[in-house]
């Protein structure tokens, strides 16, 4: 059978599947941004009163404006010019009628900007923030914008900002008084990765996105590469503790993976591996009156290099490596010689920061990056629910071919030893009285959608993925590539009175809108 007959097959049983599972994504409309591979589709918010989408475009470092009032024909109407603040957007957020915009200093180790425009378009004003805001949002209630200041350090690792909190009072519906929160006193649990070269534990923690409890009284704050969570009191405005999130244990059945992008075959399995959560999206939700969160486990490590003009590159520090370049224990691992196999572990890509339990300089346990899934957990980021297996599961079934492919160029199992289909965001919308949770996989793309309606019991309902695996990827014919960021628009909120689901793709520089049917 030829290889496009493989990818017809699969793409039939992809609508198949969706058919039966009784919920689908029908594609609306697509606006094409920018240039293959630059960004220009990043972060997206809505807002009800204007029907008109925000979205980051990392490309011309400004943010687009979407009309949605006929969401089967959304149009680039408008863009806000951000680059008297700074030249790198990060994140955007509405609020009644006022857009907020983080963005990031030509010296990412400076203070940062929060920009504030009306909804119109209007410049309100800007205030300082941490270094590296990479995500914000305004509370529940809408009294409060929310920063999470990154602080990366420099390549070179000689520069290395405290990561924080900024809250900007909005209350009035103006800018109002500004709090940086610092995490220095904190004290981090013995899950709480701490391991930058000689930095701080505020140094070291790198706050990635927000989410709050339904009261809007509480903040967390994910620092994805310490696979940790800062509470933030929003009363006290201060940051009361961090809390380490364990890691995923691929030894047991139902959490099983893909390993290899050298083996022939799709091999989902259990290994002896444990994973590290390490969430970029987080969503919080209510039931029953309880706050739960929603984590997309996408993984990360750090890697802090310099390319020089003559091509070498110099190493300032990596925590990178495969499980074939590791010294296995010879009693945790008495089969070393098969694991380390480049079909099997071999490829996997592991941390150097942790595995060494006894101290004598072999490693006992192997840790991967990510948790190829996305969990659910309470207000005390207890485990509720994780999703194991499915989406490997899920798309090995449906995509065939395209199978862990990456993001810009079809390459079947390409991101198996990586972190697989890479769930980078996640959005919990209610309709018909149920909670659905929408899960986008940044790598091999598509949106997963789950019934989170009973948190401990979530159930996967359908994965639908907006892309043309036979297609050359940097044409339109591809589709999405990349997801970046969701955003679920309420049928009461939306111009045609339908469940709206907003894609933003990163790498095809679009956004498109689907009715959730």
């Amino acid at each position: 059978m030829t290889k496009n007959f493989h990818l017809l097959l699969a793409f039939l049983i992809l609508a198949l599947f969706m058919r039966v599972s009784g919920q689908e994504l029908t594609h609306l409309s697509t606006v094409k941004l920018g240039a293959f591979d630059e960004g220009a589709a990043e972060m997206v918010d809505y807002d009800p009163a204007t029907k008109r989408i925000f979205s980051i475009n990392g490309e011309k470092k400004n943010v687009s404006v979407i009309d949605l009032n006929d969401p089967s024909a959304a149009k680039l109407t408008q863009t806000l010019d951000i680059s008297e603040f700074g030249k790198s957007p990060t994140c955007v957020s509405t609020n009644g009628n006022l857009v907020a915009v983080s963005v990031a200093a030509d010296d990412k180790q400076a203070q940062g900007k929060v920009v504030f425009f009306t909804t119109a378009g209007k410049l309100v004003g800007s205030v300082a923030s941490g270094p590296l805001p990479d995500n914000l949002s305004f509370t529940p209630d809408g009294n409060l914008c929310v920063v999470a200041n990154e602080g990366e350090p420099n390549d070179e690792y000689t520069i290395d900002p405290e990561g924080s909190v900024t809250v900007i009072d909005v209350a009035s519906g103006k800018l109002g008084k500004v709090t940086q929160v610092s995490f220095a006193d904190l004290k981090p649990d013995e899950n709480t990765r701490i391991f930058g070269p000689g930095a701080s534990v505020a140094q070291d923690l790198e706050p990635e996105f927000v989410a709050y409890s339904g009261d809007s009284k509480t903040a967390w704050v994910v620092c994805q590469e310490n696979n940790a969570v800062v509470t933030v009191d929003l009363k006290s405005m201060k940051a009361t503790g961090v809390k380490g999130l364990g890691s995923k244990d691929y030894s047991k059945e139902g959490n099983g993976f893909d390993a290899s992008n050298e083996s022939d075959s799709v091999e989902i399995r259990t290994w002896p591996v444990k994973g590290l959560y390490q969430p970029d999206g987080i969503e919080s939700f209510v039931v029953g009156g309880e706050t739960f969160i929603a984590t997309a486990n996408e993984g990360d490590a750090r890697e802090y290099l310099v390319e020089h003009d003559n091509g070498e590159e110099e190493e300032f520090f990596v925590e990178e490596t495969r499980v074939a370049k590791l010294k296995l224990d010879p009693k945790a691992f008495p089969n070393a010689k098969e694991l380390q196999d480049e079909k099997n572990l071999g490829r996997m890509k592991t941390t150097t920061t942790m595995g060494d339990t006894d101290g004598d300089g072999d490693f006992d346990e192997i840790y991967g990056f990510g948790g190829r899934s996305f969990s659910i957990w309470d207000s005390d980021w207890n485990l509720v629910f994780d999703s194991g297996d499915d989406f490997e599961t899920v798309t090995a079934e449906t995509l065939g071919e395209g199978f862990n492919s990456t993001n810009d160029e079809s390459a079947f199992k390409d991101r198996s030893d990586d972190k697989g289909p890479e769930p980078e965001a996640v959005v919990v919308g209610e309709i018909d009285g149920k909670n659905l949770a929408f899960i986008g996989l940044e790598r091999v793309g598509g949106v997963m959608i789950y019934d989170v309606s009973v948190p401990a019991e979530a159930k996967f309902i359908s994965y639908h993925n907006h892309r043309d695996f036979s297609a050359d990827p940097e044409t339109a014919e591809a589709g999405d590539l990349g997801p970046e960021d969701l955003e679920f628009i309420p049928a009461s909120h939306s111009a045609n009175g339908k469940n709206l689901l907003v894609v933003a793709s990163e790498v095809s520089g679009t956004i498109s809108v689907f009715e959730i049917k």
